[in-house]
């Protein structure tokens, strides 16, 4: 049936307008995530990058915990329809966290969102594409290309593993990290591009416990 997966997607939406990194923001400087950094973008990394550790944490955890619920609330809800609704609440809480309405569709780039969906789709396979992601950050220092990556990979296992319709909602995820994730892997073949070592920074904060 089609209505539950329209209002699994609404419920993921719903969810995915409350942005982590818009609360924690205004909460420690009193000002908009707009006003954070360079690019504003309401995520983890930029969180992270100048507010800290703990807060940047703090901003995952509550992405993660969208996807969670809005998961959960849709399969209680319409578990007689199987296990696709996942898919549907999963992309709903993507949409909502890129294109949030009360943000002006203005929101963040859906990384932990989508690689919770992922998971909560098929663990083992998404935590494959994820491991696949890591290491082509690790290997490149390219964020953007690692998020693409994870799309990508999680492509097959959907149409192999759960048929046609995953597949397509696979998809429609990995246009939406590509179009978010556009400008910084077109940079990296114009020289433009940031490094990010992840790395060194995970070394860097073991040494100084």
């Amino acid at each position: 049936m089609i209505y539950p997966r329209i209002i699994s997607m609404m419920i993921g939406y719903a969810c995915g307008c409350v942005l982590t990194a818009e609360i924690v923001t205004r909460r420690l400087t009193g000002k908009p995530c707009s006003e954070l950094g360079t690019t504003g973008n309401p995520g983890m990394a930029n969180v992270m990058a100048h507010l800290g550790f703990v807060p940047g944490i703090i901003v995952l955890a509550g992405d993660l915990a969208k996807t969670v619920i809005a998961v959960l609330v849709s399969m209680l809800i319409f578990h007689s329809e199987g296990h696709i609704i996942v898919y549907y609440a999963a992309l709903g809480t993507t949409l909502g966290h890129n294109y949030p309405v009360w943000q002006r569709f203005r929101g963040g780039k859906g990384v932990a969102t989508s690689c919770a969906g992922y998971f909560l789709c098929m663990p083992l396979q998404g935590l494959l594409s994820m491991i696949a992601g890591m290491l082509v950050v690790f290997a490149t220092q390219y964020l953007g290309l690692g998020a693409a990556v994870i799309a990508l990979c999680f492509i097959p296992f959907a149409f192999v593993c759960e048929g046609t319709e995953a597949g397509a909602i696979a998809v429609i995820l990995a246009v939406l990290m590509m179009q978010k994730h556009f400008p910084a892997v077109r940079d990296i073949f114009t020289g433009k591009a940031e490094k990010v070592d992840v790395l060194g920074a995970i070394r860097d904060k073991l040494q100084k416990r």
